[in-house]
């Protein structure tokens, strides 16, 4: 089994910063790309792209979060992180840690896994 659990997240106001973390734990190989997805209250959409890094290191930002949000990993904690910064009212959403995990085992698979969401509030 593989969980993935988030931490940090809360009440913000404009202009504020707050931190998230992501680990990773259980039966793991390997984890390959980890991210950060968010889906904004009464949002009907799929989850939006806030974030990836590769196992490498190679990032992706979404537009709405480019030079405000930073997003790094520790490989060797199977552990991911994004540093919000200069919050704003439409970064409100429920945030969600997603991994790619290959588990120990024979077949050497990639499985996408989730956690369960952290709220971030950010008021003016």
């Amino acid at each position: 089994q593989v969980q993935l659990v988030e931490s940090g997240g809360g009440e913000a106001r404009v202009g504020d910063s707050l931190s998230l973390s992501c680990k990773a734990s259980g039966s793991i190989y390997s984890v390959n790309d980890m991210a950060w997805y968010r889906q904004a209250p009464g949002d009907q959409r799929e989850r939006e792209l806030v974030a990836l890094i590769h196992r490498g290191g190679g990032i992706k930002y979404a537009d709405s979060v480019k030079g405000r949000f930073i997003i790094s990993r520790d490989n060797d904690r199977n552990e991911v992180y994004l540093q919000m910064n200069s919050l704003q009212t439409t970064d409100t959403a429920v945030y969600y840690c997603a991994a790619g995990v290959i588990p120990q085992g024979p077949g050497l698979r990639v499985y996408d896994y989730w956690g369960q969401g952290t709220q971030v509030t950010v008021s003016s």
